[in-house]
């Protein structure tokens, strides 16, 4: 009964292809408009870590002097000095840590065909690959002995590998960083999670690393680090601060698996505050959060307000439209009233009409949903040239693609449920009459 349906929903469409133009163009206006925002918002507020982030966590303390200090009002600092970031990192009270910053690093290749270029680099320690789950296409990351020996190791990413050994598997290789020899030991695999959660900090946080190489040794190389920093009293800041200096520049990741885990790392994170206040470090009393992934990115608003906006005038506009093709459907369906009537004068339900008339209004979103989707990708081709720095982010994932096409057909279904059971109303007697 759906094809037959359906054969007479195509006839239909073909004898008022104004009309059917008309509606089309409204659906597919209010999808493109709509999955475009929504794309972009979907993007921003997605899981970086799906399966891990609920167990991952960003400490937060306070190390700052007292004054300009206000209770329960004044957020902790955003990053770590290095003098707490190692105290934390040393008491091993998490499942896995990992403390780390961004950087840049000059790269020699070996292969005469590539002159030498500075490449983004990550200096961490050896539990950032197995508490993000990093997967490795070849080798592995490094261990605590290479942390504690500042030995001079690197992962690289995958892009990194094609484009400085050519692909295959390059662990074993000497890699100059820096004018420093380093040996290979791992090559990432696919990965590369949106937003760039684990360092807010960055010009861009949707930007990845190609070189990953143990904290330690960047420190004693004096490699460049590429990050916000922020000092207070007698800090000097600089490009990488003194360790010893009141400058929060390092971001600290723990793996916690369990609520309970999570509430004494958290009480374990004031004790500690506490302590140092009275050893004279902290001036003030102890101030500390400790957020997942998930609260990480709401609490730093990832996705800004205007995208939210945004997505609430979009759909506002697509409400707009589908009102307008509800004027349109209910016009050319009381069009057929004559063809209807000699239908329910032959037999036929008023149930049997009313889903030929829901094919038809389907058919006419699944085409505007094309049309949407076409606009769609677009208005990100549009967004992908705007200097936001999420924008290098709006793709269609097949999820988003998925749901264009659903809510096409929502939508239009929607919208012909009243023109579908006005126009099953008519009076066949009255009809056949009037013909």
């Amino acid at each position: 009964m759906f094809g037959y349906y359906f054969d007479l929903a195509l006839r239909s469409l073909k004898r008022n292809k104004a009309l059917t133009a008309l509606m089309v163009l409204a659906i597919a206006l209010g999808i493109g408009a709509s999955m475009t925002t929504l794309t972009v918002l979907h993007v921003l507020s997605g899981d970086p870590l799906p399966g891990r982030s609920g167990s991952l966590y960003y400490p937060q303390i306070d190390p700052r002097e007292s004054q300009g200090y206000l209770p329960g009002k004044t957020d902790p600092m955003d990053q770590m000095t290095w003098i707490d970031g190692m105290n934390l990192l040393q008491a091993k009270r998490a499942d896995q840590q990992a403390l780390m910053t961004g950087g840049s690093v000059a790269v020699q290749p070996d292969n005469s065909t590539l002159d030498p270029f500075y490449q983004t680099a990550r200096y961490t320690t050896s539990g950032f690959f197995p508490m993000f789950g990093v997967p490795f296409e070849y080798g592995h990351g490094w261990g605590d002995a290479e942390d504690d020996a500042h030995a001079r190791v690197a992962v690289i990413s995958s892009q990194f590998n094609d484009k400085v050994f050519g692909g295959g598997d390059s662990t074993g290789k000497t890699l100059r960083l820096d004018g420093e020899a380093f040996r290979v030991v791992g090559v990432i695999g696919d990965w590369n999670p949106n937003p760039h959660f684990y360092d807010l900090n960055r010009k861009s946080y949707n930007e990845n690393e190609g070189v990953f190489v143990p904290l330690s040794t960047s420190q004693d190389l004096g490699m460049i680090h590429d990050g916000s920093v922020n000092c207070w009293g007698n800090g000097g800041g600089g490009n990488t601060p003194d360790h010893n200096s009141p400058c929060v520049w390092l971001q600290f990741w723990v793996q916690l698996d369990s609520p309970s885990k999570a509430a004494a790392y958290k009480e374990f994170l004031v004790n500690y505050s506490a302590q140092q206040k009275a050893l004279g470090r902290f001036g003030r009393p102890p101030n500390v959060q400790l957020r997942n992934v998930m609260q990480w990115l709401d609490y730093n608003m990832v996705v800004p307000d205007d995208v939210r906006l945004q997505t609430g005038l979009a759909f506002g506009f697509l409400l707009v439209c589908l009102v307008n093709t509800v004027g349109l459907m209910l016009a050319k369906f009381l069009r057929r009233a004559g063809e209807l009537g000699v239908r329910r004068a032959l037999g036929a339900s008023r149930s049997a009409l009313f889903a030929q008339l829901l094919v038809e209004s389907g058919v006419v979103g699944l085409v505007g949903g094309m049309g949407g989707l076409l606009l769609a990708l677009i208005g990100l081709w549009l967004v992908r040239r705007q200097p936001a720095e999420y924008a290098p982010l709006a793709h269609l994932d097949p999820v988003m693609l998925l749901i264009t096409f659903l809510l096409a057909l929502g939508a239009s279904l929607l919208a012909g449920l009243l023109p579908a059971w006005r126009a099953c109303q008519v009076t066949p007697a009255l009809q056949l009459k009037s013909n």
